[in-house]
């Protein structure tokens, strides 16, 4: 029995001592891989308009010309509008560092007529704006640093659509089982390509909601903050609870408690009628994810590729669990990340064969 169990223990060991290695390698290759995975998500977004094209009887270099332009003229707009709203903001923080000063004196002469004379640099501390700043810089830099690299990301989606139609036929000449895994393949392709879609289609409903709503009861910024929600829509479950803690914050700070309640209430609004009400009538059950699995996605992906890797940690945890169904071994893992439980014995089916 030991003689048994030690090939399989050692088998293990080395396939997770594998998994170490390969997360180190991505860990320390995000600079590169970050923008090759955007470019490959973008590209697959991009594809069924390219098609599209193509069917009208446009020739390849047309149809790619036009996709082309139209994605510059979007990372165009976005780079301007973000380096403008940041400009506008970093010239603004004096005046809201100056509003928390005075709010905070005003919490420390409360606290003084209640007997709590705390000090002042403890209170201070206690509520730091820098960290604030800090945490939103972050979040400005992850969309700042995809924007960077843009020339990289837009190559390499012109290289990915224009290999697009030969791919499949690749795959069918390199691989032993080509039926197979092209059936997975467009099985990861359709599930990713459709979530993607509905999920840009609702995050841009969100962001233009807010955007419309802050105009509308007078908050600053508006503007930035509308494309923000459209942005952090893209990470499950805690995208818009970010989204909307600096725009409360600032609103409590200037003009005050009552538009901050309002833009409270108008996120929550926004938020559960677009992603409680329409979003799950279009999406359905979306990935077939586990809620759990989706939110340690969300934890693991966001530590190895950071913000970027927040935004896509849906859709690149279905592609482990589709490889994972495509392999025989690998049913365990792709029941275990799914969302249901399969029917008694389904797992062994495959097998009895």
């Amino acid at each position: 029995m030991d003689s048994e169990r030690r090939p399989v223990t050692t088998g293990v060991l080395i396939s997770f001592a594998s998994l170490v290695v390969i997360i180190a390698g991505l860990k320390a290759a995000s600079p590169i891989v970050i923008p090759l995975l955007v470019a490959g998500f973008i590209a697959l977004m991009l594809s069924p308009p390219l098609f599209y094209l193509q069917r009208t009887g446009l020739p390849t270099w047309a149809a790619l010309g036009i996709i082309v332009i139209s994605l510059v003229l979007v990372l165009t707009t976005l780079t301007l509008l973000l380096s403008v709203s940041v400009e506008k903001i970093a010239s603004s923080l004096p005046h809201y560092e100056a509003r928390l000063t005075e709010h905070l004196g005003v919490a420390k002469i409360w606290l003084d007529n209640k007997g709590l004379n705390p000090s002042h640099q403890d209170f201070t501390a206690l509520v730091d704006p820098a960290l604030a700043v800090t945490l939103f810089g972050r979040l400005i830099n992850g969309f700042g640093n995809i924007l960077a690299n843009g020339l990289l990301i837009l190559f390499a989606v012109l290289f990915v659509l224009m290999e697009a139609s030969a791919f499949p036929a690749k795959i069918h000449y390199l691989l032993p089982r080509p039926e197979q895994s092209l059936v997975h393949l467009a099985r990861f392709v359709e599930t990713v390509k459709t979530y993607l879609v509905i999920k840009s289609v609702m995050s841009l409903i969100t962001g233009a909601s807010v955007a419309l709503y802050l105009v509308m009861i007078g908050v600053d910024f508006a503007l930035l903050w509308g494309w923000i929600a459209f942005f952090m829509n893209f990470v499950p479950y805690v995208g818009s609870l970010i989204a909307a803690i600096p725009v409360i914050v600032l609103t409590l700070l200037d003009p005050g408690p009552d538009i901050a309640l309002l833009v409270a209430l108008g996120y929550l609004a926004i938020n559960v009628i677009v992603g409680n009400v329409i979003e799950p009538r279009y999406l359905g059950q979306g990935l077939d994810l586990s809620t759990l699995v989706v939110f340690l996605s969300l934890v693991f992906w966001g530590w190895l590729f950071g913000p970027v890797g927040m935004f896509l940690s849906a859709p690149l945890t279905m592609l482990l669990k589709i490889a994972a169904e495509s392999h025989p071994n690998g049913r365990g893992l792709s029941v275990l990340l799914g969302s249901t439980a399969p029917q008694e014995n389904a797992l062994s089916e495959p097998h009895s064969s």
